[in-house]
């Protein structure tokens, strides 16, 4: 029979298992990684699996590890995540936003609403002309972002979304630097297809 201890630590291993886990959201679970980190560590270990941890943004999650130069590559626990190009582009966009608002010194969580996504990527989606097409497009993005663990639907505010922090760890610095400097050549070329209407 497990100590009370043991069961807390098995919750974590299955809860880390089951995607990222927030600290806000899951305090038992956070504590007990915070006590028995060295034992959760040590079990993921085993199998090729790190335990990421940020205490400063509240969220844990796991990540293959780096293989050395002659070893044999397990099993992957953890998925590698295929995302279209207009969640990517979405998620990028979220990032842009994330960097923005933090810069700005607010200490509260990012929460954007829907009709803020849909004029974020208006611009970058080709069929712009036909509103409802976009807006279906759109609305199906948020939702596999959301799916994928990086927007949240605020309880009792439909059409409000948090931003997880979980996205600065999924798209980093040198991603978003490389992509905005693609956004900008799609957008100049864009204007230039369609005719510079500002004349």
């Amino acid at each position: 029979m497990r100590s009370p201890e043991e069961h807390a630590t098995a919750s974590t291993i299955i809860a880390l298992m089951r995607g990222v886990v927030y600290r806000e959201s899951a305090e038992d679970v956070w504590a007990t990684l915070e006590r028995r980190g060295a034992a959760v560590r040590d079990h993921f270990a085993e199998i090729g699996v790190d335990v990421v941890v940020d205490d400063t943004e509240g969220y844990a999650y796991l990540r293959s590890q780096e293989l050395g130069e002659d070893e044999e590559p397990l099993p992957r626990l953890v998925r590698r995540r295929t995302l279209t190009y207009h969640v990517s582009l979405l998620l990028v966009l979220l990032r842009k936003r994330l960097v923005e608002f933090e810069t700005s010194g607010a200490d509260s969580k990012l929460v954007l609403g829907r009709d803020q996504m849909v004029e974020m990527l208006r611009l970058f989606l080709p069929d712009a002309s036909n509103e409802a097409r976009v807006v279906e497009r759109i609305d199906s993005t948020i939702k596999q972002a959301i799916d994928a663990g990086f927007l949240r639907e605020l309880r009792g505010q439909p059409g409000q979304y948090e931003v997880r922090r979980i996205l600065k760890a999924y798209v980093d610095a040198q991603t978003l630097s490389d992509f905005a400097g693609k956004l900008i050549e799609y957008s100049h070329s864009h204007r230039a297809s369609h005719g510079d209407d500002d004349g």
